[in-house]
């Protein structure tokens, strides 16, 4: 690992209308080296990252790039400066090829036309880098979530960037494709190229990390050697704040006579055809459910049946000991479940409308169109959860598109509590946001079961879910295998029946 700078950004300042996002932040990254950005959202990782790549534009500050000043003017005028980005919710063109999203603006060209050929052949020999073989002519929409996100990759390591920024590249990955990431990582490192490496997974820093800077509160914390900071001290750092109480399981009074909880919803045999195999499940009142496997195990498919966004194709739903047709969420709502989807950007999140809106819109949408809820009753529910989850914002009329992802989140799941729920899914609710966010959550969840609702908790980060689950059910291949409940619950256990099968 070699100590000459690459890329260094001195005094940074940048504002937003009642935020400093970044107060006289200082970040250097060397040739050769793996660098992780953390800190909590809202920490000025993200604004950064804008700032460099030309995204927002620096109130003050010098950014410089092989000792020589630059101005970035834009995300493109960044990349050509050889600094290319991988964000965390993949920003492709699911409607065209694999191939045409990595050249997509920089197609090669024979004879003045697109050199097609060159194009598919030179794509299939970039995924190679990532283990990745598909056919690289077929639309993008076509393959998974985690396959667009290694095309995403590839796309970033073909403009030959001097400097490549992942950020949160590994939220959609399993573990073996995170295996696959991390060796072109090493791989690019040994060949001198800076990488820029933004994750909430601590593991993932010590595994890959030769240097780590925290922020805090738009401000630095520091610089630090990865092999000399103990993880303790890192969250500590992170969040400013003792870390012992969030390492504690925060299970309570939701393991108490698990037998005679009331059954809210039960699944009897029910299946979608091309989503999810016939499964049979119990969703009590008063407990955390798990739905625990591996990245495309059923979990979500399971969850988007019961909400009614997947047609049941065979057996049944029964609600309160009804069965029901759930023909769309908008049924689902009005039988009072809630859903917090795992993907916020597409299928949550409404960008231009402000926080007080994207709460009441699902209210609303229950009420219907003949009881509109009032000016003033809107913004008391706004007020009311905005202080209820902690909600950073200057108020209820920021759009929410410029909060962090972690009080976007919050506003999401305020949006559902607002319905007063009898069921609440949530599916990946702690993905891509802080360790201090991500125990505010866990320990409402858990709250909201100890005051009777029936929560329904999906995850990929196994601790969280022994943390917060009293019982899971456990999936593999679109399959459900079977149920763990309260001392049998163990990541041993969970993955000794996914392994073992059914």
């Amino acid at each position: 690992m070699t100590t000459k700078p690459l890329l260094t950004m001195r005094n940074i300042c940048k504002g937003f209308p009642g935020v400093k996002a970044l107060s006289d932040v200082d970040f250097t990254l060397r040739a050769g080296e793996i660098h992780s950005l953390l800190g909590e959202n809202g920490a000025g990782k993200s604004t950064l990252i804008k700032v460099l790549t030309g995204v927002e534009k620096l109130d003050s500050g010098q950014i410089e790039l092989n000792g020589q000043e630059i101005r970035t003017k834009s995300p493109k005028h960044s990349q050509e400066l050889g600094i290319s980005t991988v964000y965390q919710e993949v920003n492709l063109c699911a409607n065209l090829s694999v191939a045409e999203n990595i050249f997509i603006g920089r197609e090669p060209k024979k004879n003045g036309m697109i050199d097609w050929k060159a194009i598919n052949t030179r794509t299939k020999n970039l995924l190679k880098k990532l283990n990745i073989n598909i056919d690289v002519t077929q639309t993008l929409g076509n393959y998974s979530v985690a396959i667009q996100q290694m095309v995403a990759i590839a796309r970033a390591l073909d403009v030959e960037a001097k400097v490549l920024i992942l950020d949160e590249p590994t939220s959609s990955l399993d573990t073996a494709e995170c295996e696959k990431l991390f060796g072109v990582m090493k791989q690019l490192r040994n060949e001198g190229m800076g990488i820029i490496f933004v994750t909430h997974f601590l593991d993932q820093v010590y595994a890959v990390s030769d240097r780590i800077t925290i922020l805090r509160n738009g401000e630095l914390v520091g610089e630090f050697l990865a092999e000399k900071l103990p993880k303790i001290e890192l969250i500590g750092k992170m969040i400013g704040k003792d870390y012992d109480t969030l390492s504690k399981t925060i299970k309570s009074s939701q393991n108490d006579k698990e037998a005679e909880k009331e059954i809210f919803l039960r699944a009897d045999k029910a299946s979608s055809i091309g989503n999810i195999k016939e499964f049979s499940l119990d969703i009590k009142k008063s407990e955390v459910l798990g739905l625990a496997g591996l990245l495309g195990s059923g979990r979500s498919e399971t969850a988007r049946v019961m909400f009614g966004a997947d047609k049941v194709s065979s057996g049944e739903i029964v609600i309160k000991g009804e069965k029901v047709v759930l023909r769309n969420p908008l049924d689902a709502i009005k039988e009072g479940i809630a859903y917090c989807p795992e993907d916020r950007k597409t299928d949550a999140i409404l960008g231009n409308l402000s926080i007080r809106e994207n709460i009441i819109v699902a209210l609303q949408a229950k009420y219907g169109l003949f009881k509109f809820i009032g000016r003033k009753e809107q913004e008391e529910i706004a007020d009311r959860y905005i202080k209820l989850l902690d909600i950073k914002t200057p108020g209820r009329e920021q759009l929410i598109k410029n909060l962090s992802g972690g009080n976007q989140q919050k506003v999401i799941l305020a949006r559902w509590l607002a319905t007063n729920p009898d069921l609440l899914i949530l599916d990946e609710p702690t993905r891509g946001i802080d360790i201090g966010t991500k125990a505010e959550i866990q320990k409402l969840v858990v709250k909201f079961a100890d005051e009777g609702m029936a929560v329904v908790f999906i995850s990929s980060e196994m601790d969280e879910m022994l943390r917060c689950c009293s019982r899971m059910a456990v999936f593999s291949e679109k399959e459900k295998l079977g149920e763990l409940e309260g001392d049998e619950i163990s990541e041993q256990e969970i993955m000794k029946m996914i392994a073992g099968g059914k």
